[in-house]
């Protein structure tokens, strides 16, 4: 076990945990921020980011990039490993990573979802050039060109809705016969003369190695097989919390997210939830970082 107490642990170096990491250095708060895949999170991945305040167009990469010069500048340690374990100790919390054991004041939760793909080939190499799961990040690329929206939920036909306003077609595939989702939504995507619903189908095939060509996909009654001919693949078919490892320790809800509200408290008083990691129903870059602020400010309040 480390000697040095740090006041603030972070856990998930994507925009959350950098911000919250960036807030407390610069308030003097020994910090330390883990990562174990890939700092910058999911964000890290997109070619081009138009909604973000103060940049017109900036990459995911080079944006998460600055955040993260910005902690380490303040005096922010970083560790690149993944956390295994995380306990109540006399004076706050130990957490192991990679089997060693660091203890500290306070946490910030910031590991974020994962977003439930499709499952098919290419589909990794595919993410940027055709295949997403932001509709609102990545839409507006794809003015007057048709695309496919997978997904029943209310995050798919909210998606739908939005990328209508810029597609010339969205195709809006789901494997049943009827929607989980609003049904005020569904009554909206009826009235879109550019929205088509095709029901009762699964991805079958994404064609195309360099860039997008077209969608196949399966009907789950005779097996046939429709090609949709569209540049873009949207997936809203939900996104798993990686929240696991906490699961003793404080309250998650019936779907593995962290109980917090927009203080980021959990329910142990000294452990936050900063980002998508936590009960909330908007998910996005901005507030992701307003989380990361939020947390931040109240670690630290906390401990001095």
């Amino acid at each position: 076990m480390s000697d040095k107490m740090y006041d603030t642990i972070i856990i998930g170096g994507g925009p959350a945990g950098l911000t919250a990491a960036l807030y407390c250095a610069r308030a003097s708060a020994r910090t330390l921020l883990f990562e174990g895949e890939g700092y910058g999170g999911q964000i890290a991945a997109s070619p081009r980011v138009e909604n973000y305040p103060g940049f017109k167009a900036v990459s995911g990469n080079d944006l998460t990039s600055y955040l993260y010069d910005q902690a380490l500048e303040f005096g922010a340690e970083t560790e690149y490993a993944a956390v295994e374990k995380v306990e109540l100790v006399q004076g706050g919390f130990a957490v192991t990573a990679d089997g060693n054991t660091y203890t500290t004041k306070t946490i910030i939760i910031a590991t974020g979802v994962k977003k439930r793909k499709l499952g098919l080939d290419n589909e990794d190499d595919l993410i940027g050039e055709g295949v997403s799961y932001c509709a609102t990040c990545d839409g507006a690329f794809f003015k007057n060109a048709d695309v496919a929206v997978v997904g029943g939920g209310s995050t798919a036909l909210t998606d739908a809705v939005f990328l209508a306003k810029y597609c010339r077609k969205v195709y809006l595939v789901h494997r049943r016969n009827e929607f989980r989702g609003e049904i005020r939504l569904v009554e909206v995507l009826k009235k879109l003369d550019n929205v088509e619903f095709i029901l009762n189908y699964v991805p079958h095939k994404l064609v195309g190695t360099d860039s997008l060509k077209s969608f196949e996909v399966r009907n789950t009654i005779d097996g046939s097989i429709k090609n949709l001919d569209v540049r873009g693949v949207f997936v809203a078919v939900g996104q798993i919390p990686d929240n696991g490892i906490f699961k003793d320790l404080i309250e998650l809800d019936e779907n593995g997210y962290i109980a917090a509200g927009e203080d980021c408290k959990t329910s142990v008083p000294g452990i936050y939830a900063a980002g998508d990691c936590r009960t909330k129903t908007v998910r996005q870059l901005t507030t992701a970082t307003a989380d990361g602020t939020v947390a931040a400010v109240n670690a630290c309040e906390f401990i001095f």
